[in-house]
């Protein structure tokens, strides 16, 4: 890609990635990151500047995206003002020349499928955002794409409406079971729709993995950070034996697995999750400063002193916490299983 200020611009770099058929696959990542030049060369709108992208192993690289076999969900909704509801979702199959009582038939069943029966007559302005993300969902998959695509098709929703769309898109996939790419910036959808992220950083996939395996064992920093919130200590390796690595966290002591720790002092970088933090009321954990308690409801967060380093322990159930007061030292408490240790420099998973 060019820019005439700058030059060129590598938006995406060397992305290798394979989608199974009928798996939502979601491509995660911070604005610019990459993920929406790579889901618009999948659609056909930006052509590669190399590799090669193939659907049900057909080569489309060079194929124009109405060629292509998709259905794309655009995050603004796109849909046709001067069109009814009907005519929106008819519109893909009147192109591909489908006679009319097919289209009728075709058209009344997915609008039923969204939720929108009873709906065609209507005009896009009279709808509701949510009601009009239903249309463009119909429109996609009237036509029985082979590969689903979606851009950020949430982010124009209030926060009850995500959720609950999110769950709707979710289950019309698996219905369908049509292969989908989904792009978002936002890890809980991501998490809460997919069968495998793929976190995208720079141009590149830095990770490839179900929610899961992102969340409790991320390869690196900044996955760490973009998934959930995490507490990334630096600490320095005191001794690994019977198949355990003691950890010097400025002082204060902390006991991991010792698989993949290396040699008595190295510097390392760990994971702590903040609901894997407790207050330990016995006073025998390692010793920490309260610096604030925050009450939210369903849970309660602290920020501790820890170390020289700041940690975030996070008390669900706030009806059992015993509030500590900030400027308290109190003790912490960890399981071993769940402090993990970040590889010296970040590198892609696949799995």
């Amino acid at each position: 890609m060019q820019d005439r200020n700058r030059g060129e611009i590598v938006a995406v770099r060397n992305v290798d990635l394979q989608v199974s058929p009928g798996e939502l696959l979601t491509l995660l990542g911070p604005s610019g990151c990459g993920k929406t030049t790579t889901l618009r060369m999948i659609a056909g709108f930006q052509e590669p500047s190399g590799g090669s992208i193939l659907i049900a192993g057909r080569d489309v690289t060079r194929v124009p995206a109405n060629q292509r076999d998709i259905g794309f969900v655009f995050q603004n909704y796109a849909l046709f003002p001067h069109l009814t509801i009907f005519g929106n979702v008819a519109y893909g199959l009147q192109v591909r020349q489908w006679p009319a009582s097919d289209i009728r038939r075709a058209v009344d069943e997915v609008l039923e499928l969204v939720g929108l029966a009873g709906f065609g007559e209507r005009l896009p302005n009279e709808l509701s955002g949510g009601q009009q993300q239903r249309v463009a969902l119909a429109r996609a998959i009237v036509i029985r794409p082979s590969v689903l695509l979606f851009d950020e098709p949430l982010s124009n929703l209030d926060a009850k409406l995500r959720v609950s769309m999110r769950g709707e898109i979710r289950r019309l996939q698996q219905a369908l079971k049509i292969t989908t790419v989904y792009v978002t910036h936002d890890q809980e959808e991501a998490m809460a729709i997919s069968d495998r992220i793929a976190v995208m950083e720079d141009g590149r996939i830095v990770q490839l993995d179900s929610a899961e395996v992102l969340y409790r064992r991320p390869v690196s920093a900044f996955v760490a950070g973009f998934i959930g919130r995490a507490n990334l200590l630096r600490a320095t390796v005191l001794s690994v034996a019977n198949g355990r690595a003691s950890l010097d966290v400025g002082g204060e002591l902390l006991v991991m697995p010792a698989e993949g720790v290396p040699a008595p002092g190295s510097p390392v970088r760990v994971v702590i999750r903040p609901e894997s933090l407790a207050i330990d009321r016995s006073s025998a954990g390692p010793a920490a400063v309260v610096r604030s308690r925050t009450y939210l409801g369903d849970k309660v967060e602290y920020e501790v002193m820890f170390g020289g380093q700041i940690l975030h322990i996070v008390r669900f159930n706030p009806a059992e916490d015993e509030a500590v007061s900030p400027g308290t030292t109190v003790s912490i408490a960890v399981a071993p299983t769940n402090i993990v240790l970040l590889p010296p420099t970040a590198r892609f998973k696949q799995g």
